[in-house]
């Protein structure tokens, strides 16, 4: 499994590749974000990016990433020295799968990376697959359409590239429409159970969630002082 290392730190990137190929990955680095977006991305299984960089910050390239279709499956880990909410929930918001700060520690930076790998072992945007399923355990309202079998997610016919995490969110929201699922609920069904997140993490994905289904993202509803809801 390849995992890409990105960071201006000559150390940090030989530090994480020597560490994380004892665990058994494949690792290659970058220095720049600018060169690490002439690698073949679609080929890494993670990435391991630094916020503070050169002329291109770690948000910028995770924003370039995000937006386009052949790489916005791939998770990505934000390693940085800021602090503070703001910018954990700035990360989240690009489409980040988790933050680990600096100083690194190298159990804490396995076992985040193993987790994210879990949660990512499966991604949804997957068009071969969606050809070749024509029947099996489905859902759909109106234009939307998600595959249990193929593990794929439509829109109109075309498809969505969400991660698993939004991919499971929709699925539950969908099956129980007009539920009302609070934030501990939607963590317990939809999150790892040896993953630690924040409530406001819950926000932030049901806000990415809402813009990437385009027209049916306003029926995901917020009872304020409850939770969510898919209101048909």
């Amino acid at each position: 499994m390849k995992i890409l290392v990105v960071d201006d730190e000559l150390d940090i990137c030989e530090i994480l590749q020597y560490n994380l190929e004892t665990e058994g990955f494949e690792v290659m680095t970058a220095n720049s974000a600018e060169e690490a977006l002439n690698l073949p991305l679609q080929e890494y299984a993670l990435i391991l990016l630094d916020v503070m960089m050169g002329e291109m910050s770690g948000f910028q390239m995770a924003r370039k990433i995000k937006d386009n279709p052949a790489t916005a499956h791939i998770p990505i880990i934000f390693i940085t020295a800021l602090e503070g909410e703001d910018n954990l929930v700035k990360g989240l918001n690009i489409g980040a799968d988790d933050y680990i700060a600096k100083p690194l520690s190298m159990k804490e930076v396995k076992a985040r990376v193993r987790a994210v790998l879990r949660r990512s072992s499966q991604t949804y945007h997957q068009p071969e697959q969606q050809a070749a399923s024509t029947s099996g355990n489905k859902i759909s309202y109106e234009g939307i359409t998600l595959d249990h079998n193929a593990k794929t997610a439509t829109l109109d016919g075309q498809n969505l590239s969400l991660t698993k995490l939004e991919y499971e969110l929709l699925s539950l929201l969908l099956q129980h429409p007009n539920t009302v699922f609070s934030r501990e609920e939607l963590l317990k069904y939809c999150w790892p159970q040896d993953v630690l997140v924040l409530d406001r993490t819950v926000d932030v994905n049901i806000t990415r969630l809402r813009k990437k289904i385009g027209r049916y993202g306003k029926q995901i509803k917020t009872r304020v002082g409850y939770g969510y809801c898919f209101e048909k």
